[in-house]
């Protein structure tokens, strides 16, 4: 998610799954940046075998593209985290028109982590950027979020292409696109 404000009339369309092809309006708010079709349809390409039954985490929700898809893709469930209370509220709208297996938290992401843990399949991790809130969210998610082989999707500026992956985690995948670079990593434990 970047400082840029959506322009309101957006929409991110579920590009597999149960509701392939539906569009969902992105609300208007500060620092909405749904991730794109082409990067998440790559992404779901590497998640194909690991979505369906799984538990997720989309922690920065925002548009809820990325939680949206995994439950339309056949995730068990998908825990929504998004701070703006009017863009939680939108996302709990739309999982109620899908009936989507989805729970959306109004919290601070950071707070959320420091809660009872719960472990995830999968956590998609989407901060703003030019916060520099990957490392704390991943040392956070190591404390009882993940287990050993839990998959972690991390998507930065493209400048933090290099950033240094922790010792805890092992590169699957990675990616970049446009001003996006993208890493499926994995949790070692």
């Amino acid at each position: 998610m970047s400082t840029k404000r959506s322009k309101g009339s957006g929409q991110v369309r579920i590009i597999g799954g149960r509701w392939r092809g539906r569009r969902l309006p992105v609300p208007n708010a500060p620092g909405l940046r749904p991730t794109t079709d082409r990067v998440r349809e790559t992404l779901f390409n590497w998640l194909a075998v690991d979505v369906p039954d799984a538990r997720c985490l989309d922690l920065f929700a925002g548009s809820g593209a990325l939680g949206f898809e995994a439950a339309s893709r056949g995730a068990a469930s998908v825990l929504m985290v998004e701070a703006q209370r009017s863009v939680a509220g939108h996302l709990r709208h739309w999982s109620e028109v899908l009936q989507a297996p989805v729970e959306v938290v109004t919290a601070d992401a950071f707070r959320f982590l420091r809660r009872p843990a719960e472990s995830m399949d999968i956590v998609f991790l989407d901060p703003p950027f030019g916060k520099n809130w990957v490392p704390p969210a991943l040392a956070l998610l190591g404390q009882g979020w993940l287990s050993v082989g839990s998959l972690v999707y991390v998507e930065t500026e493209r400048e933090l292409a290099d950033w240094p992956v922790p010792p805890a985690f092992a590169v699957r995948k990675m990616s970049q696109a446009g001003d996006v670079c993208y890493r499926l990593l994995e949790y070692l434990g």
